[in-house]
């Protein structure tokens, strides 16, 4: 069924194909969307992981550290470098998850995804200076159950917005669970 108040703007087909949205060629936007793609991206990875390496480098700078690890420990008791090595890891998978979600458009659209987000990096940050250098195990507990709770948020969240970021979270929630197992039994030692 045709209106015969309908009007259609006609555009020279040339126009179109030659210019993108600015005036510029396709390519040159294009060109220019990705670079400020891996521009965020490189953001996105390196912000976490840096923080989450200078945490752990802190951690490991404070003589403390020493009366943690020197305890008597059981055989499935991961080494420091293990630890140390792990959590920029898992960092750096929850920095990639972020990313594709903000690429979505998923923090404006639900907030919450960032708040969890945030909340999860700082307690990632916080639980190395506080279980190795202070020696505060028991608010260690507490933070690495703070960090899974925030992760499996941070999965329900991210579904909706894009599915690939939520399963990206999936390798972390195990090694959280395994952490705080860790932190319980050095609580116990």
């Amino acid at each position: 069924m045709a209106s015969p108040d309908i009007r259609h703007r006609v555009t020279p087909v040339q126009d179109t194909v030659d210019k993108g949205e600015n005036g510029g060629s396709k390519r040159d936007n294009r060109k220019g969307m990705a670079k400020r793609g891996l521009r965020s991206l490189a953001i996105a990875l390196s912000l976490p992981l840096s923080l989450t390496v200078l945490s752990s480098f802190i951690a490991s700078s404070i003589n403390t550290h020493d009366a943690v690890t020197s305890r008597k420990k059981p055989f499935w008791f991961p080494p420091s470098w293990a630890l140390h090595l792990t959590c920029p890891a898992s960092s750096f998978l929850m920095g990639l998850s972020a990313w594709m979600v903000w690429a979505d458009g998923g923090f404006h659209r639900n907030p919450m995804a960032l708040l969890l987000y945030l909340t999860n990096l700082l307690f990632t940050v916080l639980w190395d200076p506080l279980v190795f250098g202070a020696s505060a195990t028991r608010v260690g507990l507490v933070l690495c159950l703070g960090i899974l709770a925030t992760q499996f948020g941070c999965m329900r969240v991210f579904r909706p917005i894009n599915p690939i970021a939520s399963d990206l979270i999936k390798p972390c929630l195990p090694w959280i669970a395994f952490l705080s197992v860790v932190n319980l039994k050095l609580i116990f030692v």
